[in-house]
């Protein structure tokens, strides 16, 4: 996962990725590749505004990927709290990556 902590943009968000001419909703945190089951992502989202057709046609994808956002997400105290549990949870799965690889 390539998420500057804390920068978790809110489900709903719709961005353009770099290069792509399509855009996509976010729709989930921390997924991992079926195909790599040690490579996580910072997003699951699909297709704006077909929105999901099938579980196949989800993207994953990192922060760093996103050139643009078009529309922002729903704010509010739940989500700001689920944010801080996702923050949590993250730091524990990369201290416990780093702890493996030593």
């Amino acid at each position: 996962m390539n998420n500057n902590l804390g920068k978790f943009l809110p489900i709903g968000t719709v961005v353009l990725l770099k290069g792509a001419k399509k855009r996509l909703m976010i729709t989930g945190f921390c997924s991992f590749d079926e195909a790599k089951k040690d490579k996580a992502y910072d997003y699951t989202g699909c297709l704006y505004p077909e929105g999901i057709i099938s579980s196949k046609q989800m993207a994953l994808f990192n922060h760093s990927q996103i050139e643009k956002v078009f529309y922002l997400g729903l704010r509010d105290e739940e989500e700001k709290q689920f944010k801080q549990n996702l923050i949590n949870e993250v730091n524990k799965l990369i201290q416990k990556q780093n702890n493996g690889q030593q």
